[in-house]
């Protein structure tokens, strides 16, 4: 069994946790409780719901169809849009939950910061996958959602194991999540007016 989690790790793998929900809910569910299930690392007291038989069952059950249902033009996009009030949520839960009950402080403001990461990452991964679905071949839609099913864990384990380098490289991926946000963004409204027979983007808005 692994150590303890320190105060870096904590803050770390609130963080970690709560971005991570936006993009793989049920994949970060899964794998926080085969950790404690396996007695790999002794979770704190908020995330041991998440090692009960029952629960994990369910988790993998959920991740299980996610896996699929992420990979298919359309049905991705519609999951993502269905999850939206799911992730975000989840997100601030697991952050929170790092932190107990014992700081209703502490607890607030990693409740807000983790919804805020999960609001962060779910946009991003909604818009790129939006975007993606206009190419009409299923392969890059694939590779996208395979792409994610990989740096989930990756980004779990480096938060727990490098919680320093992990905030540092997790300032930098929000900064280009939202500029990824705001060009994907308005390369679909101006693909929906496109397509609806409206009037195109003005080049100048485009530029921002």
């Amino acid at each position: 069994m692994l150590n303890q989690f320190d105060t870096t790790q904590l803050v770390a793998v609130a963080a970690a946790l709560g971005w991570a929900s936006g993009l793989r809910l049920y994949l970060v569910l899964t794998i926080i409780g085969l950790t404690g299930y396996t007695g790999w690392v002794d979770l704190p007291a908020g995330l041991r719901l998440l090692q009960h038989p029952l629960v994990l069952g369910a988790c993998s059950l959920m991740l299980f169809i996610e896996f699929f249902a992420d990979k298919i033009p359309g049905l991705d996009t519609l999951w993502d849009l269905v999850h939206t009030a799911i992730r975000i949520p989840a997100g601030a839960a697991l952050a929170a939950a790092v932190f107990g009950v014992d700081d209703a402080i502490v607890t607030a403001v990693a409740a807000v910061l983790g919804g805020t990461l999960a609001a962060t990452a779910h946009t991003a991964k909604a818009t790129t996958r939006a975007a993606v679905n206009t190419s009409p071949e299923p392969f890059s839609n694939i590779g996208v959602s395979l792409f994610e099913d990989g740096l989930v864990p990756a980004a779990l384990w480096f938060a727990y194991a490098h919680p320093f380098a992990f905030l540092a490289a997790l300032g930098i991926t929000i900064v280009l999540m939202l500029v990824l946000i705001a060009v994907l963004s308005k390369f679909l409204i101006g693909l929906w007016r496109r397509l609806r027979g409206g009037p195109p983007v003005p080049l100048a808005a485009t530029k921002g």
